[in-house]
């Protein structure tokens, strides 16, 4: 049978290229590797709780466009992301905001003792040109803060030392000098009721789909089967990595359920200390308030990638982002495929910015 388009790849941006696609009256047919349908936005219940299987993901965006569209395949909660940062026996606040600064200088309680203590520290270890994430961020929030909230949490994230890291990964800390622990500034956040994979079922209903189909395997049997190729894989990968592999961070999960109710008594809390081998510990019951009798947790450990291991994070450094532009040029000569998403295009995208770049996709094809 002959499609008018493969979508390789069943995670959001597929999932709204599909949908999308349907609409306008076009056949697709959707090709998964993995088992199960929606990327790494999957959840699956496990003891009546919606377990983020590939990390925590908080939908939040200042769209209204996007907001309303996505709300068209779930009704959200009203869940506000507001993490705690635990260093040693210590805890904190996140973002960055008079709550941490507060406990952590006892003799500050406004914004403008915060705005001074924060001012002393940073005029103690001044760089006029940091040349790396360190001298970045001892200018932005000086050493109190780093050292206790940035520095081992960051190494943990991109396994190097911060004096190793480029400056720009932290050019802009958020640092509020209000009583506010909303990490996201965005108007609409929330997290969908019933968990993320029924978005993905109603979005591909009523399109074919083939799960544990690896559309590398046999790339020109599977491209022969449609007109045109929305390919949402690795780009390297789909060049078979003939100009080298781009680099990404990969994240490994220990999750296991718990015969208690609440663990931790938020859904996120970093580790920043750099002897806890673990980034953060996920509580998912939290993300949709729930009440079950066990919770179950996920520990986080932020590793190296290499092919064949899931990649996370691309790392857009000046090597790497030189050595994709190569790959991009060999994409534009692939006359049927559309290369997009996260893997795609290589770069971090927040899941509104994952749609908003799927409709214009379609929109141009």
């Amino acid at each position: 049978m002959k499609y008018d388009y493969l979508i390789v790849g069943s995670g959001l941006y597929g999932a709204v290229c599909a949908y999308e696609l349907k609409q306008r009256g076009k056949k697709c047919l959707v090709l998964e590797k993995r088992p199960h349908i929606g990327g790494n936005i999957y959840t699956e219940t496990v003891e009546g709780i919606n377990v983020h299987k590939y990390g925590a993901h908080i939908f939040h965006t200042h769209d209204r466009e996007i907001w309303e569209y996505i709300n068209r395949f779930a009704e959200f909660n009203n869940y506000v992301n507001s993490p705690v940062a635990r260093y040693k026996d210590e805890c904190y606040n996140l973002p960055f905001n008079m709550n941490t600064f507060t406990k952590l200088w006892r003799d500050v309680f406004t914004p403008a003792e915060a705005e001074a203590r924060i001012a002393e520290e940073r005029g103690e270890d001044y760089t006029e040109d940091p040349k790396n994430l360190e001298e970045q961020a001892l200018n932005l929030v000086g050493r109190t803060i780093y050292e206790k909230l940035v520095k081992g949490y960051t190494e943990k994230q991109w396994g190097k030392d911060c004096t190793e890291l480029p400056a720009f990964i932290i050019r802009r800390l958020p640092v509020r000098f209000t009583f506010d622990n909303n990490y996201f500034n965005d108007r609409y956040q929330g997290i969908p009721i019933g968990g993320y994979t029924r978005i993905i079922e109603k979005m591909l209903e009523g399109t074919e789909v083939l799960l544990g189909c690896d559309f590398l395997a046999d790339k020109e049997k599977y491209s022969a089967l449609a007109d045109t190729v929305i390919y949402t894989g690795a780009i390297d990968a789909y060049f078979g990595y003939c100009l080298g592999a781009l680099e990404y961070r990969s994240v490994r999960f220990e999750t296991e359920v718990l015969d208690l109710p609440n663990f931790q008594g938020n859904a996120v809390v970093n580790y920043t200390a750099r002897e806890v081998p673990y980034t953060r510990i996920i509580e998912h019951k939290h993300f949709e308030f729930g009440t079950q009798p066990k919770t179950v947790i996920s520990r986080e450990y932020s590793s190296a990638w290499k092919p064949g291991d899931e990649p996370y994070y691309p790392v857009n450094d000046d090597k790497n982002n030189s050595l994709f532009a190569r790959y991009k040029q060999l994409a534009e000569g692939e006359k049927k495929v559309l290369f997009g998403g996260r893997l795609g295009q290589y770069k971090y995208f927040d899941m509104d910015d994952v749609i908003a770049s799927a409709l214009n996709a379609v929109r141009a094809l």
